[in-house]
């Protein structure tokens, strides 16, 4: 049985790792040879709208899914017209995490509280906008934006033009600016069948606008009841498939959604060695009709990413419970070419090994509380 992939990033590389031992196989498109993935699996190469090798891609795979938003929706359309093979997660959740307006607008829908915002496409829009939601807010791309990319944050009046400057010229969304106390996240899986799975909330600490830090679970009730409620939310309305994250900002003891993936995330990593059942094996029971896994934490993780480079190898195996994820990718500042994790008994223990992980392999340290 075998899985066709569109993208070959870390995602898809951790989800053929995970299918392996279920017996799948995996063949991806993506643009280059050099991805983590090509190092797992077979990859046909071109461009992610290719109709000859999405068909080629289709007609091989039992399932198309993919490892992030940014591709074509009518190109997977297109490419299973008249095959019985299926795409999960579903095109119609996938296009709306393409659009922040989409998105917000979803919320809304659904009574899950969000920031306020206005949709702006020329500078006397964006004027407007400031005027009715106020100052500092956020100006952000509607499409295309990941990691902090394709936004600026307004503090002052004088910073309307240069934002218009640097990001005018296509649909933009201005938002306010969100004083929160924390982000959290939280990641469930429906199945083809309707049986949903969720795992514990999960803390997150983000540095220029890239995810740092991830503790699991995060013990608070009353939050993850909120959170897990509104997830319920959004897989009943797409009538989902697969793997759904959806992240928030906590603001006196209240969720405020800020956006949702339609795919494994980053935040869930924690779950290679720190659930019984993976996101990402998860992932693949769902969008195959098979039992999903229990999603059960097996004590207390903390995942960090690894940001730019490796540290040295022999240094990171030396330290206890550290468990390396090496994506197999060319350093570079700014990427995210691996992740550690490390599990502990108690969340006091986790947190004090974070700790020491942050100060001897970070230089700019998320602060934990």
């Amino acid at each position: 049985m075998t899985v066709g992939i569109v993208g070959a990033g870390q995602l898809g590389r951790m989800l053929a790792l995970a299918g392996y031992p279920l017996g799948l196989d995996f063949l991806f498109l993506d643009r280059t040879a050099d991805t983590p993935g090509a190092q797992v699996a077979p990859s046909l190469l071109g461009e992610f709208t290719d109709p000859t090798l999405l068909r080629e891609l289709a007609t091989r795979s039992e399932v198309l899914s993919f490892d992030w938003e940014n591709i074509s929706v009518e190109a997977l359309r297109a490419a299973t017209r008249g095959l019985r093979t299926r795409i999960a997660p579903p095109l119609t959740a996938l296009a709306t995490a393409q659009d922040r307006k989409l998105e917000k607008q979803l919320f809304d829908r659904l009574g899950i509280p969000t920031t306020r915002y206005a949709c702006v496409e020329s500078l006397p829009q964006l004027h407007a906008a400031v005027q009715k939601i106020g100052l500092p807010g956020v100006l952000k791309i509607r499409r295309m934006g990941y990691d902090g990319k394709g936004q600026k944050v307004l503090r002052k009046p004088s910073d309307i033009a240069a934002a218009w400057a640097q990001l005018g010229g296509v649909p933009l969304l201005y938002e306010e600016f969100i004083r929160f106390d924390y982000e959290v996240s939280a990641i469930g899986v429906r199945s083809r069948n309707g049986q949903i799975a969720l795992y514990p909330l999960s803390r997150n600490y983000h540095h220029d606008g890239i995810l740092r830090l991830t503790l699991a679970p995060w013990s608070n009730p009353a939050l993850a009841r909120q959170a897990h409620r509104q997830l319920r939310l959004l897989l009943a309305h797409f009538r989902y498939v697969g793997v759904l994250a959806a992240e928030f900002f906590v603001r006196d003891g209240r969720l405020v959604a800020n956006e949702i993936a339609p795919r494994v995330h980053n935040s869930g990593h924690w779950t290679i060695e720190g659930a019984v059942t993976s996101q990402f094996e998860n992932h693949l029971r769902a969008i195959l009709g098979l039992p999903l896994g229990s999603t059960a934490a097996l004590g207390h993780s903390a995942m960090i990413n690894l940001i730019g480079s490796i540290p040295p190898r022999r240094q990171l195996l030396a330290e206890a419970d550290v468990h390396l994820h090496d994506y197999g990718k060319q350093p570079r500042p700014g990427r995210k070419v691996g992740h550690m994790t490390v599990l502990a008994e108690s969340a006091r223990q986790r947190d004090m090994r974070a700790r020491a992980l942050l100060r001897r392999y970070y230089r700019r340290l998320p602060a934990i509380p």
